[in-house]
C-alpha cells in the first residue's frame, strides 16, 4: 500500500479556497434565512407597528449585507483589473506554488 503524501502548500491553498467557496454559498442561505424570517415576521405583525418595524428592518439588513458581499466582489475585481493581479485567485508564495484553474 502506498503511503499518502505529505500535505503541503499546494493541499492548503486548496483547503482555503475551498473554506472561501463554502462561506460564499453559506452567505446566500443565511440570506435566504432571513428573507423568509422577514416575511414570517410581516404575515405575523398583524398590522402592528413595531412586529412592521422589525419586519422592515430584518429585510433591510439581509439587503444590506447582500450588497456589501456584491460591493466587495466588485472591488476586488476593479483591483484585478486596473492591476493585472488576480487577487481573486487564493495563492500563498509565489507562482510555482499557485494554484491554476
Amino acid at each position: 500500500m502506498d503511503p499518502s503524501p505529505a500535505a503541503g502548500v499546494e493541499q492548503l491553498q486548496q483547503l482555503i479556497q475551498r473554506i472561501i467557496n463554502l462561506s460564499v454559498g453559506l452567505a446566500f442561505i443565511v440570506f435566504t434565512v432571513m428573507l423568509v424570517m422577514a416575511a414570517i415576521k410581516f404575515l405575523t405583525s398583524g398590522g402592528e407597528a413595531k412586529p412592521l418595524a422589525a419586519a422592515g428592518q430584518t429585510l433591510s439588513w439581509a439587503f444590506l449585507g447582500l450588497l456589501f458581499m456584491a460591493v466587495a466582489w466588485l472591488i476586488l475585481k476593479l483591483i484585478e483589473a486596473f492591476t493585472g493581479v488576480p487577487v481573486t485567485q487564493f495563492c500563498i508564495g509565489f507562482a510555482p506554488y499557485c494554484l491554476t484553474k
